[in-house]
């Protein structure tokens, strides 16, 4: 039995295997979303107006091109004669087409929301069943991009093959439209979707929701590893989410990539250091970049984090995957820790990262021998210049030299905080860096 059900996997596998080969999200998907900051209170001026803000500041510039409607956009019931799907026509007067139309005229792209279920997790129609109508109407009203849930699966979930079965689903279906529609799978970890998302997705997510908040514990969000957890729950703190992310970095690539969930910088619930941590891990672990925000009432402190060009080119950086946690120090019993992350970008450049998780200011020593562990000894003996991605140079762009560093380096981190670095090894006479 063991042996035929692994069997069937593989043939599943062969036979969609080019399903999420569909030239998207080559590096990860940048974008906004309706959900953290306006729930269900949406309508066809909070999207729209949401468009407009990200064209005015000129995110789209920087990548942010997807504007990605969320939950509550369903009217009451499906068309009860062909059982499409249908917007409310309260809050979408004009339909969905039309409200895509708007957006593609901006430049913009736009995206749709859907659950693997009975029902949304908002307890609108769900798209279990429905799988071909919805993929094909989705098309017919230009959407891009796919957020797909887990609600109201009806226990169709608890191996890695029933959850990839439900998902491939939706994957074929969008895949027979003809239409190159991003799909981000949502089903927060649930069986390992990292093992098999891969051939079917462009993006799947790796646990429980986010909530606005660093490092708290919550009980609804219960797992100390989704490696092997049974309840993914939500209410997780981005340092939680960052634990559980280190480990499956070994799963993402071009063209999918683990999803840590949307953004909350500029919510309101972290202080800026928290911020600017939660924004640079996410970018350096190849995260989708998906503000979850109200675009339209920024302050300037959201506003320049959101719009770190240093961070964004690390995220984006083609044909690179997520940086690697080298080793994670407990500071005292129980009260955070320090940990050590680094990544290989293009044209033998790399990024290294210190994030502090503990209520205290830290300052450690850095080895080169174990920032750059994989990269073999060579590469652990020779200097770097080291740019620092949260100071800004002489003509205001992210990414300030601090000089050369050698062998090891003296570094403060905030409580909460993170330092980052692009390091671009140097001929060995340059000059040195003290505590950076």
């Amino acid at each position: 039995m063991e042996f035929r059900t692994k069997l069937t996997l593989f043939s599943l596998l062969l036979l969609s295997a080019n399903a999420s080969d569909n030239g998207l999200a080559l590096t990860p998907q940048m974008g906004w979303n309706t959900w953290n900051h306006f729930g269900c209170g949406i309508s066809e001026d909070t999207i729209l107006s949401a468009a407009n803000a990200i064209k005015q500041h000129e995110l789209d510039k920087l990548g942010y091109n997807y504007v990605l409607m969320d939950d509550c956009w369903h009217a009451p019931a499906r068309d009860p004669s062909t059982n499409a799907p249908v917007a409310d026509p309260e809050k979408f007067p004009n339909g969905v087409k039309d409200l895509s139309d708007k957006i593609h005229a901006m430049g913009l792209k736009f995206g749709i929301y859907s659950s693997a279920g009975t029902k949304t997790c908002a307890g609108r129609f769900g798209s279990l069943g429905f799988e071909e109508i919805d993929a094909k109407t989705y098309a017919e009203w230009g959407v891009d991009y796919l957020k797909y849930d887990n609600c109201n699966n009806e226990g169709r979930a608890g191996t890695p093959l029933i959850s990839y079965e439900r998902y491939n689903n939706m994957s074929m279906a969008l895949n027979a439209t003809g239409r190159p529609i991003l799909y981000s799978m949502c089903n927060w970890g649930e069986d390992g979707p990292w093992n098999f998302a891969p051939n079917i997705a462009n993006s799947w997510r790796i646990s429980g929701d986010i909530y606005d908040n660093f490092a708290r514990y919550d009980d609804r969000c219960p797992c100390t590893s989704m490696l092997d957890c049974k309840l993914a729950g939500f209410h997780c703190a981005a340092a939680r989410i960052i634990d559980f992310a280190a480990p499956v970095g070994q799963k993402a690539g071009t063209g999918h990539w683990n999803d840590l969930d949307m953004l909350e910088i500029g919510n309101g619930g972290m202080t800026h250091d928290e911020y600017v941590a939660h924004f640079t891990m996410w970018a350096i672990l190849r995260s989708p970049l998906i503000l979850g925000n109200d675009v339209t009432n920024m302050s300037n402190d959201t506003l320049s984090i959101i719009t770190n060009q240093a961070l964004i080119a690390v995220n984006q950086d083609p044909g690179t995957g997520p940086a690697n946690r080298i080793w994670k120090k407990e500071v005292f019993t129980g009260d955070g820790d320090i940990s050590l992350w680094q990544g290989s970008l293009q044209n033998n450049v790399f990024v290294v990262a210190v994030m502090n998780t503990s209520p205290h200011n830290q300052t450690v020593d850095i080895l080169m021998e174990d920032a750059f562990l994989d990269q073999g000894a060579a590469y652990q003996a020779q200097p770097y210049e080291f740019f620092d991605l949260w100071q800004k140079d002489s003509n205001g762009n992210w990414g300030k030299s601090i000089g050369t560093v050698q062998g090891k380096f003296s570094v403060t981190v905030n409580t909460h905080g993170v330092k980052v670095w692009r390091a671009i090894p140097k001929p060995s006479n340059s000059r040195r860096a003290g505590e950076l």
